[in-house]
């Protein structure tokens, strides 16, 4: 490769993560308009992951949210953030713990930089939208799926095991 296209790539690639970086801070991942149940999408890859782990959360409380995040970084630390995959799906009162001003903000931001994926419950934010008249201010790291509940099935029926703490 010649070192023209080397400074061109590189150029993208700035330019690439600089975009990406801006449209993150105003909205998160989102999989409503390519969910597809058959093949589930990750927002951190995990090839050599060899175990799967889908948790849920579904109460508005504190101390379940740090049970869950205790319990995610207690799996890290026992199998490795290359050998496990650990989803946390978040969908009713317990969307609560993947909004903006959650009291677990700054803790779902540090295991989330550890691989493990935090998804939001579209359903939910529309009720809540109904409530106080606009789509509530997540966490910058969530992901935005069509369902908790239909996420949580996706990911069992490919071999993720399941835990509500």
């Amino acid at each position: 490769m010649s070192k023209y296209v080397k400074a061109i790539f590189a150029t993208w690639v700035v330019v690439a993560m600089g975009i990406f970086s801006v449209s993150t801070a105003f909205a998160n991942v989102s999989m409503l308009h390519d969910f597809n149940f058959n093949r589930p999408a990750f927002l951190h890859d995990h090839p050599f992951a060899q175990r799967k782990l889908v948790m849920q959360v579904s109460q508005d409380n504190p101390g379940r949210w740090n049970l869950t995040l205790n319990t995610a970084q207690n799996i890290l630390n026992f199998f490795g953030q290359e050998k496990v995959q650990i989803v946390v799906v978040a969908f009713g009162p317990g969307l609560k713990m993947e909004l903006k001003n959650s009291p677990v903000a700054q803790r779902i931001a540090a295991i989330n930089a550890e691989g493990v994926e935090f998804d939001a419950c579209h359903n939910t934010m529309e009720q809540m939208k109904k409530k106080i008249g606009h789509l509530p201010v997540l966490v910058p790291s969530a992901v935005v799926v069509p369902a908790g509940i239909v996420r949580i099935m996706q990911l069992e029926s490919h071999g993720f095991n399941y835990v509500k703490p």
